[in-house]
């Protein structure tokens, strides 16, 4: 469906009520098109799923996750409401709906930290935010009906990270597929599948989760494991004055864990420091690497550092943390 029959019909809705409203394509995301839409003093934004995404692979994803999204933001929305983009209007039969729009006042996360600006509390609040999430939804019977989305999964996250990976770097295929797996049989959790800094901003007290196209009930150590291991990679650029950015670390660690409660097992710190260490070698050589470590050098480090430590993982996430940080210390 074309921009122009989007906004025909928000006009039909009565959502959009000027003659000629102001379109400005959103760039920093893959998978969608999004567009904000300026309508007099009224600001919203609309996503629509890209069935191919924009990465240098071919990475093919069905469409349906936009619904997917759609639900996580209700659902979290009314589990903690503010903490993700309220839905204004939605048809998810043609694969679109549109959201608060976040204005200039906010703060993306993963830019500041490519600045090295980096603040526990933030850390703090992002922790409490997702151990909320998982707390409430946990062996949740509902939950599990309505983010029954393993296949959506699978296309975004089992087999572009681990998979591809598992293939690059076949001396580790065993472990990485293992894991693949094991997370494919896991369903514990609301999941939001691309918890990282780029899909959180903050104003003030406000903090705001975006992106949740990946929503799958699941196990939720993919959460902490993916912010982790953005996290580990930023203090990597950085890796001359790490120790804000690893600071990070404990903060998140700490406000999740004692927010989650009862569920905050060793079991699942372990699997967390198991899984990060996957995902930092995937955010280097599966379908979606990050784009700020361009040395090869940085790259070599996270290889190496994952080849010695994968196969008998840290049991505690502080223990994964000093390792790194040592290892950045003998670079």
């Amino acid at each position: 469906m074309s921009i122009s029959a989007i906004v025909e019909t928000l006009r039909k809705s009565g959502l959009v009520q000027s003659i000629s409203p102001t379109l400005h394509p959103l760039t920093g995301g893959v998978s969608s098109d999004i567009m904000r839409i300026d309508d007099g003093d009224r600001h919203f934004v609309v996503k629509r799923a890209l069935a191919k995404l924009r990465v240098r692979d071919d990475w093919f994803a069905d469409t349906s996750r936009n619904q997917v999204e759609e639900n996580y933001l209700r659902t979290v929305g009314d589990i903690l409401p503010g903490s993700v983009p309220r839905v204004v209007f939605s048809r998810p039969e043609e694969g679109w709906f549109a959201m608060e729009y976040l204005g200039a006042e906010f703060s993306n996360w993963k830019s500041e930290l490519l600045q090295n600006r980096a603040d526990s509390p933030h850390a703090t609040h992002a922790g409490i935010i997702l151990g909320t999430i998982h707390r409430e939804t946990w062996a949740s019977a509902t939950m599990a009906r309505k983010f029954d989305t393993l296949g959506n999964f699978r296309q975004l996250r089992l087999e572009p990270y681990l998979e591809t990976t598992a293939v690059r770097v076949p001396d580790l295929a065993p472990l990485l597929r293992a894991e693949k797996a094991r997370l494919a049989q896991t369903a514990l959790a609301l999941v939001h599948g691309d918890f990282s800094p780029k899909n959180i901003l903050y104003a003030g007290d406000r903090m705001v989760v975006l992106d949740a196209e990946v929503g799958w009930f699941g196990d939720p150590v993919f959460d902490l494991a993916f912010l982790l291991t953005h996290f580990h990679l930023k203090a990597l650029l950085h890796a001359a004055s790490p120790d804000k950015l690893l600071g990070l670390v404990p903060a998140f660690w700490s406000a999740y864990s004692t927010t989650l409660g009862f569920y905050a097992s060793a079991d699942l710190e372990y699997r967390t420091t198991r899984l990060t260490l996957c995902l930092l070698l995937a955010r280097i050589h599966g379908k979606s690497p990050v784009e700020y470590l361009t040395e090869k050098n940085q790259s070599q480090f996270v290889t190496e550092f994952v080849r010695h430590h994968l196969p008998h993982p840290p049991g505690r996430i502080s223990d994964l943390t000093a390792a790194w940080q040592s290892g950045l210390c003998q670079q």
